[in-house]
């Protein structure tokens, strides 16, 4: 697994002088069903001991689900401030991935208890938000802060998502949490898409498509 370290934060801290610096990232963004969403962590900076009590946090995709909610906890409990935001199946659809993304992001930024100064994003920027900012490809791999972030977007997303199974059972959003597998894909064949699809996703669309067209054969 890689191992982000402080190296990002401490360019934006000499540089810019920067203390509280936002680490930012979004879980569901490549998912079919449900919203994308975003995660701001500011952590203290000042705290010596800070890389070793964060020296499991990774990008949220390398780690098991149940070392997730671990991490997710640990977080919350020593960040300065946290905050989430999303953006819906709706306005995926209205605004594309990239613009709901950006949406989720800065909507996070407005959850915060302490106002950043310089944010650290993992591969976008917020041409919206007019303060010192890094995009950072796979920055979540290279960061603390945005690996803290993927983590919190990750973990909140997916429990969103295990509830979106209670109001929408038989696509399997507990297990999948939306992404594309195949019994999600299936699921899609058999029952056409629900509220919290991404019609303008090309999987489902078709299926949209599809089930469309086999009601109106049953009608007919």
């Amino acid at each position: 697994m890689s191992e982000p370290n402080f190296a990002l934060e401490a360019v934006l801290s000499r540089i810019h002088g920067c203390k509280a610096i936002a680490g930012i990232d979004e879980a569901g963004r490549g998912a079919l069903a449900g919203p994308v969403v975003a995660a701001a962590v500011i952590l203290p900076s000042d705290r010596p001991d800070l890389a070793w009590i964060l020296r499991e946090v990774r990008d949220s995709k390398e780690l098991t689900p149940r070392k997730r909610e671990e991490l997710f906890d640990l977080v919350l409990d020593v960040a300065l401030a946290v905050g989430v935001g999303s953006a819906s199946n709706v306005e995926i659809d209205e605004w594309g991935i990239v613009g709901a993304t950006r949406a989720a992001m800065i909507r996070a930024l407005g959850e915060l208890d302490v106002t950043p100064d310089a944010l650290l994003i993992d591969y976008l920027r917020l041409p919206d938000v007019k303060m010192p900012q890094l995009a950072v490809p796979k920055g979540d791999r290279m960061s603390v802060s945005i690996a803290a972030a993927s983590i919190i977007a990750k973990v909140s997303r997916d429990r969103l998502m295990v509830k979106m199974d209670e109001t929408f059972p038989g696509y399997g959003f507990a297990s999948h949490k939306g992404y594309g597998t195949r019994r999600h894909k299936d699921a899609l064949r058999r029952l056409g898409p629900c509220r919290i699809h991404r019609l303008s996703f090309r999987p489902v669309a078709e299926a949209a498509m599809r089930h469309l067209e086999r009601k109106s054969h049953t009608s007919g």
